[in-house]
């Protein structure tokens, strides 16, 4: 996929709230520090001029943000969970905006959930990626940050491994990637591609 085309068409904040569009969509989740904006922004030629908020304090995307891209799908960047410093009944209120969003978009094709490649799987991304399996969501799990890895750990495979035996998933649906080097945006944009491809993103 070629990236032609960028634009922040609105952001939810109630699931009351219709979408800017009713094009495609693929969402973006994952917990508060894992690079969430930084990849989107790689992902979408923006490196350096940002599209997707960049913030040193998690928990900045506290609504449901859409981008549409090459004017044929929407990107929904959601807030995050884990390390936001908002009180409970906040985090509460978005986590019930984003699964209200995924149950109820017919035009949602797929979730790229994001899992720092430097650490274990969290129990709330388990819950979470189990959450999309009982939905029936197609996922993509991009491993973030693995420029931050030493050598030895990427040459044994260990990070993708950790993540297949924890979140019970198949090899083919997790990318290595790296929002300062580039590395895996291609794939997660064919992958992306692939998702857009039929009506119900199978």
């Amino acid at each position: 996929m070629v990236i032609r085309s960028v634009e922040f068409v609105g952001s939810l904040a109630s699931p009351d709230q219709p979408p800017p569009s009713r094009l495609p969509q693929v969402a973006f989740a994952g917990r508060s520090n894992v690079g969430k904006s930084s990849l989107i922004n790689r992902l979408l030629g923006r490196p350096r001029q940002k599209i997707a908020r960049v913030s040193s304090s998690p928990g900045k995307t506290q609504t449901l943000n859409f981008y549409e891209v090459n004017g044929a799908f929407l990107l929904v960047d959601l807030p995050g969970s884990g390390y936001a410093k908002a009180p409970a009944a906040v985090r509460d209120s978005w986590q019930h905006l984003v699964r209200s969003h995924l149950a109820g978009s017919a035009e949602l094709r797929g979730v790229v959930y994001l899992v720092d490649s430097r650490h274990p799987p969290t129990a709330g991304d388990r819950e979470f990626v189990g959450y999309l399996a009982e939905t029936g969501t197609p996922t993509l799990i991009a491993l973030t940050k693995v420029d931050k890895l030493k050598a030895s750990a990427r040459a044994r495979g260990l990070p993708a491994a950790g993540v297949l035996n924890e979140l019970g998933i198949s090899a083919d649906q997790v990318v290595t990637s790296s929002a300062r080097t580039g590395e895996g945006a291609e794939e997660l944009l064919d992958a992306i591609a692939a998702l857009l491809e039929t009506e119900d993103g199978s």
